[in-house]
């Protein structure tokens, strides 16, 4: 889906510079920390957002089709049940304390 609305000057400022990731990550460095955690958040945040968005579509599409809607909105189904179980607001915790660096030896057996 292409962007059709330009990017302000106020949303570009606040975009996260860093991906969603502790990959590469000094934690002693509390600014590139923090960083990396804000985007790991906002990533999640964001995930959550898109479940809604479609939960409203679901709604709509089931008011809409009345006692064909199990026919005819099985696709925002399909797609909102895969986004309940992606879009969960888990926090930094569990990553930060059991982070493998990717060319750890253990990195293998990490399920991304």
């Amino acid at each position: 889906m292409p962007n059709l609305t330009p990017e302000s000057e106020a949303f570009l400022a606040k975009k996260p510079k860093v991906p969603p990731t502790f990959d590469g990550v000094d934690f002693d460095d509390q600014a590139a920390y923090k960083a990396a955690q804000d985007a790991i958040i906002r990533e999640q945040w964001v995930g959550v957002m898109k479940a809604r968005i479609v939960r409203q579509e679901l709604e709509k599409c089931y008011n809409r089709e009345g006692v064909n809607h199990q026919v005819n909105c099985r696709n925002w189904r399909d797609l909102y049940l895969k986004l309940l179980k992606e879009g969960k607001v888990t926090g930094t915790i569990f990553p930060q304390q059991n982070y493998i660096p990717e060319d750890s030896k253990y990195a293998a057996y990490v399920k991304k």
